[in-house]
């Protein structure tokens, strides 16, 4: 699936001060990311707070992506949580038509084991009119998607790719190793995204992308065309700033370094907070230094 190659981007949902959506920021930051060259967007992740929004609110979020994209990149759209039988009806109802695939995170809290996920995931792919990509993020679900779930998970017709965040390199080689020739492995850690390539992914779900989009996704390509020691230095010169922005938190930092840029409110809703003014100015002169270096 060419679409899921090089930078994809984690969207934020920007919120004005009262926290109702910025639907112009959100615009804002969709031009932002293609102009900058970002090679797909993933609305309503985790980094986009979809959980603490409202039905109607994802609505809106999703209308007002599709509007400003207009058809210049794919677009993924994030569906997951924790009732496999709410999920499978949601990919059945939903209007998908704008979108290239559905990103779906392992369910979180209650714990399934490898047998339970893999269920889980049959059944999604088996309901959804579209790809699926699985979401392995273990610090955010309480359980790992081990690779040999994941392989197997890889031989269902309608999974094409993982987004795999453990940040373990060793695990995300095996599944490289020896998954089918057709199934992607995405890199889902920023600060593993280039080594994640250079083993033989296919790109990045980024968060830090939406920030440095140019930068960032120069790095991920110079790096599918092994151009090694420049995607390196580009990586040196990023590091501190994907350290600094998940220091207290996604997207929190994310949205201090947007807000840096004029891009967006700094504003997250509960229960997460926003950067502490120590960690913001701190975002922002890395923010500004590395942009005058770069300019």
């Amino acid at each position: 699936m060419e679409a899921l190659y090089g930078t994809g981007v984690a969207l934020i949902t920007p919120f004005k001060a009262d926290l109702s959506i910025d639907v112009e920021a959100l615009r804002q930051v969709v031009d932002h990311c293609i102009e900058g060259g970002v090679d797909y967007l993933v609305v309503l992740g985790t980094t986009g707070e979809s959980v603490t929004l409202a039905k109607s609110e994802k609505q809106l979020v999703i209308k007002t992506v599709i509007e400003q994209n207009s058809g210049r990149v794919p677009l993924v759209l994030g569906v997951g949580g924790n009732n496999t039988m709410q999920l499978v009806d949601e990919l059945k109802s939903a209007n998908l038509q704008s979108f290239d695939a559905v990103l779906s995170v392992s369910p979180y809290y209650n714990k399934p084991t490898q047998e339970g996920i893999y269920r889980h995931f049959k059944m999604l792919a088996e309901a959804s009119p579209i790809p699926i990509i699985l979401y392995n993020v273990p610090g955010r679900t309480g359980s790992n998607v081990l690779p040999e779930t994941v392989l197997r998970l890889a031989e269902l017709p309608n999974i094409v790719a993982i987004k795999e965040a453990s940040g373990n390199m060793e695990q995300v080689n095996q599944i490289i190793g020896k998954k089918p020739v057709d199934f992607k492995v995405i890199s889902g850690d920023d600060i593993t995204a280039l080594e994640t390539v250079l083993s033989g992914g296919v790109g990045v779900i980024s968060v830090i992308g939406q920030g440095l989009p140019s930068e960032f996704s120069r790095m991920i390509r110079l790096g599918l065309e092994h151009s090694e020691d420049e995607a390196f230095a580009m990586h040196e010169a990023m590091k501190e700033g994907m350290e600094l922005i998940f220091k207290e938190g996604n997207p929190a930092g994310i949205k201090a370094m947007m807000a840096a840029q004029g891009l967006c409110n700094p504003e997250v809703r509960l229960p997460l907070v926003q950067a502490t003014r120590e960690l913001t100015a701190q975002i922002a002169e890395f923010t500004k230094t590395f942009k005058t270096i770069q300019a």
